[in-house]
């Protein structure tokens, strides 16, 4: 694996802070259900899936700072490091190792969808095992394995799975769009194109003498 130095540009910034802000909003939007759950795992992939691995992962970093310090970002209105210390906080902090492993992901196989369906499962997988061993280590010593992962996983498998497919998707018809905008190039866009980029999210074509932008992940 091989990460590059980047300097992050304005553009960068602001849409790190947007998907902080989305994480922020997902995390205090709370499902009813048997066992209530947030959105705030399925704003952590469409925050990786949308930024990349670099920016996804530093935009995830900052979300923790934050709520660390005790800005209100996580469910419940929560913040502060007690938080993040608490029973299920190695699920929160599991969140940096997932954008972590699909960083991973992209720097080996690349960032197509494709890849997206399948680092995402893995990033889940990892943040699983972070907190489920956090929980057992920390607030259960000598509890059975099993039954943390009975109290504090399995109930939430289908409602992730779900909120996989769903950042997936919403990635594979935003990205085309953003990277139109964030490249500068949409003004230049024809109405047909600019037409087909809103409606489709696949591909942008332009014409090589406006500056052209072509993207067929």
């Amino acid at each position: 694996m091989h990460f590059k130095s980047h300097n992050y540009t304005i553009s960068d910034y602001t849409s790190i802070s947007i998907c902080i802000a989305l994480m922020a909003i997902c995390s205090w939007i709370t499902i009813p259900a048997t066992v209530p759950f947030t959105l705030q795992t399925f704003a952590v992939f469409v925050t990786v899936g949308l930024l990349g691995g670099r920016k996804g992962t530093a935009a995830i970093a900052a979300y923790l700072l934050m709520g660390a310090i005790g800005l209100p970002v996580f469910a419940g209105f929560s913040g502060g490091i007690g938080y993040m210390l608490g029973a299920t906080g190695g699920y929160i902090i599991g969140f940096l190792f997932s954008a972590v492993i699909m960083w991973g992901f992209e720097c080996r196989w690349g960032s197509s969808i494709r890849v997206l369906t399948v680092s995402m499962p893995a990033g889940l997988l990892v943040c699983y095992a972070f907190g489920t061993i956090w929980f057992a280590t920390v607030y259960s010593s000598g509890t059975d394995i099993m039954n943390v992962v009975s109290l504090c996983v399995l109930p939430f498998v289908v409602p992730d799975i779900c909120k996989i497919i769903l950042a997936a998707e919403i990635c594979r018809r935003l990205r085309p769009i953003l990277s139109v905008i964030i490249d500068g190039h949409f003004m230049t866009a024809s109405p047909y194109i600019k037409k087909n980029c809103i409606k489709n999210g696949r591909q942008i074509e332009l014409p090589a003498e406006k500056g052209g932008y072509r993207d067929g992940r």
